[in-house]
């Protein structure tokens, strides 16, 4: 039996989920409505929800869900629960797992020792490239059972969130573009393994791409059957604080020719891609726009990103782009006064979009942020969604 979709929950939709839902669709809205607000620190959403020391512990879903609420968040598409449990006050909780990224003191997979850049190419060669075969030849995007899984995925999400918030697609079968490999080979033998043997590389992006294509067709079916919202926010970083991660030349020559390829299915099911941005991604911006990327979300001012100039700029089709713009998680929120939290919280709204703009904090909020800062931020959002520009 097909999935109904998100039609099971029409006539329950509260207040914020349907402004977010009006704004995310370009229809006339008052109010500026809230993404996520993603804190790190369990004690103060324990102290925020008037929950007792040690119960987000045990129930991570209801603290969170309830913290969001009482945040005034309208629109989540990453849902991070379980998150939090993984940082204590002063970094990462003992004992938790070190990966290619996080001081892992050697990087094994699949048996294969990975010590070098021709490490990196042989691991993709031996294991990933006759994987990821395996997977275009057993995927049928067309599959209705498939779409109904994916449709059932968010629905179950939604339902358990409430008819308050309203949850946007994320990953988990919803974005499939090429990506760096760095997060699983480490950066310095993948980074060397780019600049090495580039033909590879391109070929290990062609490859990405023609599996996008078939997910991503998927997705874009189940986003229009379900009557999901339509708008996906792709996340992977592709920059540092002072520039990309590799040279544009490099990305126009081997990468996003296949991004483009990727992404087409979503574009031409008229669903809004929006980019996550990490450190300083200002050359890459323009190049997204013409790709199809309609907005961005996650700015790092501090680094070069020019939030007023990019909420200047349009999309390819001569439209505003839609901004989810947030209050630095590395300046303003953890270094800053209430003051100068809502200083920026105006200046965002003052610089934005005048239509599709999304208010919150530019990534996750860390532990030792203070608390003053966090309620001024969250005063902030519900004044905004209630007045509007009005404020």
């Amino acid at each position: 039996m097909a999935s109904q979709g998100y039609g099971e929950f029409a006539g329950r939709w509260g207040e914020r989920a349907r402004l977010a839902m009006d704004v995310i669709q370009g229809r006339p809205a008052r109010g500026i409505p809230a993404w996520m607000v993603h804190v790190m620190d369990v004690p103060l959403m324990e102290r925020f929800t008037g929950r007792p020391p040690g119960r987000y512990a045990r129930d991570p879903d209801g603290v969170y869900t309830d913290f969001q609420k009482l945040a005034g968040a309208c629109y989540i598409d990453q849902y991070l629960a379980d998150n939090p449990l993984t940082m204590e006050a002063h970094g990462f909780a003992p004992g938790a797992e070190r990966t290619a990224v996080t001081g892992a003191e050697r990087i094994v997979l699949d048996g294969m020792v990975i010590d070098s850049p021709e490490a990196v190419i042989e691991h993709l060669e031996r294991f990933v490239f006759p994987a990821r075969a395996r997977r275009m030849a057993e995927l049928d995007p067309g599959d209705p059972g498939l779409i109904d899984t994916l449709i059932e995925q968010e629905c179950r999400m939604q339902r358990r969130l409430g008819p308050e918030l309203l949850k946007g697609p994320f990953a988990d079968g919803f974005q499939s573009f090429p990506v760096f490999h760095n997060y699983v080979y480490g950066y310095e033998n993948y980074f060397m393994a780019y600049a090495l043997y580039p033909e590879v590389m391109e070929r290990d992006f062609a490859q990405q791409a023609d599996l996008a294509v078939l997910e991503n067709r998927a997705a874009a079916a189940a986003i229009r059957r379900g009557g999901l919202p339509p708008l996906i926010r792709l996340d992977y970083d592709m920059a540092y604080s002072r520039g990309l991660l590799v040279s544009m030349d490099s990305l126009e020559r081997i990468w996003f020719p296949h991004f483009e390829r990727a992404i087409r299915p979503f574009l031409d099911a008229g669903i809004r891609l929006i980019w996550h941005c990490d450190g300083n991604l200002m050359e890459m911006v323009p190049r997204l726009i013409e790709a199809g990327i309609s907005g961005f979300q996650g700015f790092q001012y501090e680094d070069g990103m020019d939030y007023a100039r990019i909420c200047r700029m349009t999309d390819r089709r001569g439209e505003p782009l839609f901004i989810i713009a947030g209050v630095s998680v590395t300046r303003t929120l953890p270094h800053g006064t209430p003051r100068e939290v809502r200083d920026e919280l105006r200046w965002l709204v003052e610089h934005g979009p005048r239509a599709g703009l999304m208010l919150g904090a530019s990534s996750s909020i860390v532990p030792g942020t203070p608390e003053a800062n966090i309620r001024a931020l969250i005063e902030g959002l519900h004044h905004y969604r209630q007045a509007g520009r009005e404020a």
